[in-house]
């Protein structure tokens, strides 16, 4: 494939495009990481086009390796984004989470995602101004973690088709 122009700087802005194919993520993903990492900021100019700045660019690419590479929850994401440890070492990272027993990061069946999605849908709407900000605190993640699943899962069938 031919380049279309001349390299940029490494200090240069990046349009979300640039940034989309640099990182391997769909444009959408960027706009969605936007919404929940309030430290991702990039310039927008009229018409709202995006612009990232070379820290918005490591930032994401941070933010990529903990969600796929580490398996990092976005909560889990935010949180070390707020207490500073996203830098840290992985091992110690996970040391500190409790993931360091072998059988704390297992695998999802295949089919494991489309049935936690459809038992969710079913679920019947319970009252959670009785139970503890731990259980409230522990099934927004588990939601959060579950509508991360769909979106991966719908964006992995758009590139099948």
């Amino acid at each position: 494939m031919k380049a279309r122009g001349p390299t940029k700087s490494a200090t240069a802005f990046r349009t979300i495009s640039e940034v989309s194919s640099d990182l391997d993520v769909p444009q959408h993903v960027l706009r969605f990481w936007e919404g929940k990492f309030p430290q991702l900021r990039p310039l927008k100019r009229g018409g709202g086009r995006r612009y990232y700045r070379p820290e918005d660019v490591d930032l994401l690419r941070q933010i990529q390796n903990l969600l796929y590479g580490e398996g990092y929850t976005i909560k889990g994401v935010q949180r070390l984004l707020k207490d500073g440890k996203v830098d840290d070492d992985p091992d110690v990272r996970k040391a500190e989470a409790g993931l360091d027993e072998p059988d704390a990061l297992e695998t999802v069946p295949d089919e494991a995602p489309m049935a936690l999605s459809a038992m969710v849908e079913a679920a019947p709407i319970v009252a959670l101004d009785s139970m503890s900000d731990t259980i409230r605190q522990a099934i927004a993640q588990a939601l959060d973690e579950l509508r991360e699943a769909r979106h991966l899962l719908a964006v992995e069938e758009v590139k099948e088709i």
